[in-house]
């Protein structure tokens, strides 16, 4: 009988160890498979201030290669802001970039903490620079967002190394890509910040947009073409169709990838042309 229950005791212990071995085998995989299928979260919605020129172009309009060469004559430049930090001015001069803009504010609650190395260390080796301002038309009035952008940086001097304001409208990152409005409360928020930019600093401010944005959330209006200069952006080949109203573009924001910073833009002109815009 001991015999019998010591055989009958080894084999329990085979067996349990047996089932252990393959519990602990065939457990992670189930995991494994488990975490596979569970969908995916959406994109977290970033903070509010993180917001900068063209971050929705990729997702909404797509990159479809870099400008063909022309004979035309184009200057290259840059825009900036915080999440780009300290940026190395001396060697984007050394590889032809002449103008920088840098984000100077955000709707009426961030100033970029990066604005006055970037604002001044473009204008110390030689660009002629400016600021701009990222719209939320959800959150203010756009005449108090353009007091906002004046009071923060995004002045104006007869310098001729200060080029006008920029007006920042495109996809909201934080919500609904035309911020609640509808296409005609859009066009009076826009013409609002515009008309209280240019009785601050006696300038017209630019536009910065894509044609795709500009059509779904002002209904393509053409009202704001023959003041207000245009700066288009597609990552492309070409220029593409522009927004009602301009028969050419101001500059250009051609790509998000560029060497030593993301964002280069192409001014449609010369630099004597880039200086008469800066004198006004």
């Amino acid at each position: 009988m001991d015999s019998v229950r010591i055989s009958l005791t080894a084999a329990l212990r085979r067996f349990s160890l047996l089932v252990a071995s393959t519990l602990l085998a065939t457990f992670p995989v189930h995991l494994t498979v488990a975490a596979a299928s569970a969908p995916s979260d959406a994109a977290p919605t970033p903070a509010r201030g993180f917001a900068h020129m063209g971050m929705g172009v990729v997702s909404h309009d797509g990159r479809n290669g870099l400008p063909v060469e022309t004979r035309a004559v184009q200057t290259e430049g840059v825009d900036v802001a915080s999440y780009q930090g300290n940026v190395a001015w001396s060697t984007l001069w050394s590889s032809g970039v002449r103008w920088a803009y840098a984000k100077a504010t955000e709707g009426t609650y961030y100033r970029n903490p990066y604005y006055a190395q970037q604002y001044n260390g473009s204008y110390d080796v030689g660009m002629i620079r400016g600021a701009y301002h990222f719209a939320t038309p959800d959150t203010t009035s756009g005449a108090t967002q353009a007091n906002y952008f004046v009071d923060h940086g995004g002045g104006w001097s007869k310098d001729g190394k200060t080029l006008p304001g920029v007006l920042d409208i495109e996809w909201n990152p934080y919500g609904a890509a035309c911020y609640g409005k509808s296409q005609s409360a859009m066009v009076t928020w826009i013409r609002d910040f515009l008309n209280q930019y240019k009785a601050r600093t006696g300038r017209d401010a630019v536009i910065y947009t894509a044609t795709n944005w500009w059509t779904q959330c002002t209904g393509d209006y053409a009202g704001f073409a023959t003041a207000n200069p245009l700066w288009i952006a597609r990552y492309a080949s070409t220029v593409g169709p522009l927004p009602a109203g301009w028969s050419s573009y101001t500059m250009w924001q051609y790509t998000s990838s560029g060497p030593t910073v993301g964002d280069h833009n192409k001014f449609n002109g010369g630099l004597e042309k880039l200086r008469k815009l800066a004198h006004g």
